[in-house]
């Protein structure tokens, strides 16, 4: 079982970075952290680069407007250096809301973008000469990336949900970032990457399957109220986050569900919202219960095809976060 961490620089970056270094002790192979409309993940990650030494460093997501690739390829070529060849970097399309009213870019085809943008970072990480000529990106002068180079690649990680996207990722991507994705369709999952990395020549076993993995976990006192929260990000997801994630989840067999779900957040009735989410749903997409079964419930989802499940960083301070990392890989 491998499992990483989605851990941002929080109010006190210091106790977060000592949270780092337990998992990375621990045996915690990733650390992870991503952007929307808040501070850059650059700098958290160089700060990780510096005080780490065996854990992978990464983001999940950064969204492919906000940059041009040759930008980020800058930016990573100097995290992989200052790492000693751990970074990864996981991308993203993000939604219309944030690409046109945060950044003010036009959210203009994304799918297209994502493949573009990964061929050319993966051009100058390679420190090849960039003469490319795409439908969106068009570059003829041969520029070069020149770096003290630790490697040739960085591992590109995508998130995708979508069945053409997924099946891009199979073509062009070292990993998958899925979100609520039932358990049982991960060798689902691994088809539609088999099928985009046949049509490349790939390897589809060697597409990392990442999935961002909620825990909740309960202790007799708490049950009631931690099946609550294991709904909430569910019901956001589904009635609040546009159509991509509410046909995704119809997709994965929970159309009757999502159908209510979405009825009654219609009728702003958002305890019906929430409680339309069946436990059958949520124990497919989460991980909830006492800490050994989560522990046993990680396992399972490992066996089913999950190869580095990301975990958000637990609760507390660093002595309690240690103990909490410590129960669910041991």
């Amino acid at each position: 079982m491998r499992l990483g961490l989605l851990a941002g620089m929080g109010q006190d970056w210091r106790e977060s970075l000592e949270k780092v270094k337990i998992a990375e002790g621990l045996g915690y192979e990733l650390v992870a952290t991503g952007e929307a409309w808040g501070p850059s993940s650059i700098p958290w990650l160089s700060i990780l680069a510096t005080n780490t030494s065996k854990i992978t460093i990464g983001t999940s997501i950064l969204n492919v407007f906000s940059r041009t690739p040759a930008a980020l390829a800058q930016e990573f070529s100097m995290i992989d250096q200052l790492s000693g060849g751990r970074a990864m970097l996981g991308l993203g399309s993000s939604g219309a809301f944030v690409i046109e009213h945060f950044h003010g870019v036009p959210f203009d085809r994304p799918l297209r973008r994502l493949r573009e943008y990964v061929e050319i970072f993966n051009i100058l990480i390679a420190g090849e000469k960039l003469d490319y000529d795409g439908e969106i990106f068009k570059m003829s002068r041969g520029f070069q990336l020149n770096y003290d180079r630790p490697r040739t690649h960085i591992p590109v990680f995508i998130a995708a949900i979508t069945p053409k996207s997924i099946r891009q990722t199979g073509e062009i991507a070292d990993g998958i970032l899925p979100i609520h994705w039932p358990k049982s369709e991960f060798e689902t999952l691994r088809g539609q990457l088999a099928e985009g990395a046949r049509a490349a020549g790939r390897d589809a076993a060697a597409i990392t399957i990442a999935p961002q993995t909620n825990l909740f976990v309960t202790d007799g006192s708490n049950d009631e109220e931690q099946w609550r929260a294991a709904r909430q990000p569910l019901h956001h997801y589904i009635n609040r986050m546009g159509v991509f994630y509410w046909q995704m989840l119809s997709r994965n067999g929970f159309e009757g569900e999502v159908g209510a779900s979405r009825v009654a957040w219609s009728n702003r009735d958002l305890e019906g919202a929430i409680n339309a989410i069946s436990d059958d749903m949520v124990r497919e997409i989460q991980v909830i219960g006492p800490v050994e079964s989560v522990r046993e419930q990680l396992q399972e989802r490992s066996a089913l095809g999950a190869d580095l499940q990301l975990l958000y960083m637990p609760p507390g301070d660093v002595k309690a976060v240690g103990k909490r990392l410590e129960a669910l890989i041991w």
